[in-house]
């Protein structure tokens, strides 16, 4: 209605009575309330090279916004709603918007923007012990994880499923791009990306690079008939990150129009994708052996029968490899094999059953674990076991199938000590394996007679769940199980994931069950849980995370899969000092705000305020809503 009054004075006094026209304008706005600000910008806490997302909310229409920083008007910041990278330099910086309108302006409080140091992920479960807890996030709080203020934020589309870990390195330089927060994912049709970790909440999602590890002519490996993996298998294991190297480390396998397949260590640069070191390297190998596919007293590696699922692990700039067969196909053994990391030449082999059968090493997608002293931990699956035992108690045949292993790091590849329980060839013949579950590595505890342990866990698809002492497994008595402790019952379904170690508790999350938190006292794990939560988990379980601001603020993280292939999965966090406390659950938000769709094995990946994980087709991003 003012405009309107306006046009009418104009036409009747002529367009030179300008004058006359403001003055009417400025009386018709004379109703006008002034700017008043109802929500001030909030200070933010975020990591280097992230978008902090600050947001003013005014009243008093027509308005007009301009933001300042440390005092000085920002070029182009005239919304209500300012998205800015920061740097280190940043750190402390203020920000404030000047909200206005014909009645005048106001001034927001300022929001100090506290800018924060970056962690990197190189490795599966953030580390060699895989301890799987990440200890200096400060912006995912126990406040602020809510179904009101965190959620899905976005995704990042990929050409196949995600069932490697997704890595993560702070403040990388890409060329033509600049310094960025880089995520690396691999798809299972053999691409690698490099996203940019924060583009999900600024809508920047196109690649910083995407690098197809296919040769020429191949593609990826169809399932081999098992459903495990389908409908193709490129890259399934987590790779590996040597920043120092400048590179990351993938196991492919592929297949020719002939029918061949191939298994190759492919070192791609971190900021370009192109291969480094004279990768790609060919996979192959030998064992002296009378087992299973041997010939002239050699078992030999196929790279059409095995399949790399356990994530790499680097020690001492040797990247190490292992596999299982798909779905238990015979006929098969148990094969390890190390890499140079700066040659890709093959250092070191080792095969568990050589004279045998079977004996697979899956872990459900965990890494092989490694100590402070270079020894390397592993689960194998069921297989051949020689009850004869040598001088020395190991078997005497060299069949280690079913057996949590120790081995050198370094060159030749030696099996040190090993545990099986004593019904092995019975767990065995009825595929109730003991390799299903990933090592988890403690720092070190004191027992009761003050004497210092070291302690490995896992569990099996048994209902116990197994203590070690890593100086000494326990190795085979056919009348008793010999390792450190044992908790029968522990869990109400089958172990097909690998526990997370925060501050003194051992959490596990096995299948048809809930989360539960195991303290470790007197050198011990207690033998029923301290806290556990509601919500039982569908096959495979769950593989939790964990966040925490040192020792305070510590959340778990976890993922049900759901019922069946499609549909939807659920991310859930709880208080880690009390499980039966939830914090968030991905079904609560409205609309299906937060849905994503389940993937088998994938574990949750949280870093620098962000929770990432793999889907049949992208990477599922949640974090604080903007």
């Amino acid at each position: 209605m003012i405009f309107f009054s306006i046009r009418k004075v104009i036409w009747r006094l002529g367009v030179g009575s300008v004058l006359s026209v403001v003055t009417l304008f400025t009386l018709g706005c004379s109703g006008l309330p002034a700017p008043e600000i109802t929500v001030q910008p909030a200070d933010q806490v975020v990591y280097s090279l992230q978008i902090a997302s600050l947001r003013v909310i005014a009243k008093g229409d027509p308005l007009s916004y301009q933001w300042q920083k440390n005092g000085k008007p920002i070029p182009g910041a005239t919304n209500p709603v300012l998205g800015t990278r920061v740097t280190a330099e940043d750190n402390g910086a203020e920000f404030q918007v000047t909200v206005t309108n014909p009645k005048g302006s106001v001034a927001s409080s300022p929001a100090k923007v506290t800018v924060l140091p970056g962690r990197d992920v190189t490795t599966y479960h953030y580390d060699n012990m895989r301890s799987g807890a990440t200890l200096s996030e400060k912006v995912l709080t126990k406040a602020q994880v809510n179904a009101t203020t965190f959620g899905l934020i976005g995704s990042l589309t990929t050409d196949g499923a995600v069932d490697g870990q997704p890595l993560y390195l702070s403040n990388v330089t890409i060329p033509s791009v600049g310094a960025r927060n880089v995520l690396y994912v691999v798809t299972e049709h053999g691409t690698v990306y490099a996203f940019d970790a924060d583009g999900a909440s600024s809508n920047t999602t196109k690649p910083l690079w995407m690098a197809s590890t296919l040769m020429p002519g191949e593609v990826p490996s169809d399932d081999r008939e098992c459903s495990s993996i389908s409908p193709e298998i490129g890259i399934t294991s987590t790779p590996v990150i040597d920043r120092a190297r400048g590179a990351i480390y993938i196991e492919v396998v592929s297949k020719d129009a002939a029918g061949n397949y191939y298994q190759r260590l492919h070192a791609l640069d971190l900021t370009t994708g192109k291969e480094v070191f004279g990768g790609p390297t060919l996979i192959t190998g030998t064992f002296p052996g009378t087992g299973a596919n041997s010939s002239n007293g050699n078992v030999t590696f196929d790279p059409a029968q095995y399949l790399e699922r356990a994530a790499l692990l680097e020690v001492n700039g040797t990247i190490f490899l292992t596999w299982g067969s798909h779905c238990d196909l015979r006929a098969y053994t148990s094969w390890i094999m190390s890499y140079s990391a700066d040659s890709l030449q093959q250092t070191g082999i080792l095969n568990l059953v050589p004279n045998g059968s079977d004996g697979g090493i899956w872990m459900s997608g965990a890494g092989p674990a490694a100590d402070a002293a270079g020894n390397i931990f592993i689960s194998v699956g069921n297989g051949t076991f020689d009850t004869n035992l040598d001088a020395n108690g190991f078997p005497s045949q060299k069949d280690c199938g079913n057996c949590f292993i120790k081995i050198s790091s370094t060159s030749p590849l030696t099996l040190l000590d090993y545990f099986t329980p004593a019904d092995t060839m019975a767990q065995s013949a009825t595929d109730h394996d003991f390799g299903t579950g990933g090592p988890l590595l403690l720092p070190d505890v004191t027992d009761a007679s003050g004497t210092t342990r070291q302690l490995a866990v896992s569990g099996a698809k048994g209902l116990n769940l197994y203590v070690f002492d890593r100086n000494n497994l326990g190795k085979f008595n056919g009348n008793t199980d010999t390792n450190y402790q044992e908790i029968k019952g522990a869990f109400l379904g089958l172990v097909y994931s690998k526990p997370a170690y925060f501050n003194g508790v051992v959490y596990f999350g096995a299948s048809s069950d809930v989360i539960k938190a195991f303290p470790v006292t007197g050198g011990k794990l207690a033998s029923s849980p301290s806290s556990q939560g509601l919500n039982k988990f569908y096959y495979p379980g769950t593989t939790p995370s964990i966040s925490a601001d040192g020792t305070s603020e510590a959340i778990v993280w976890t993922i049900d899969n759901g019922p069946s292939t499609g549909t939807a999965a659920r991310l859930f966090a709880y208080d880690a000092t009390n499980l039966g406390t939830e914090l968030y659950d991905s079904t609560q938000a409205p609309n299906s705000r937060d849905s994503f769709l389940r993937n088998k094995f994938i574990t949750p990946q949280v870093v620098n305020g962000h929770v990432y994980i793999g889907t049949p087709n992208s990477v599922a991003v949640f974090g604080l809503i903007p």
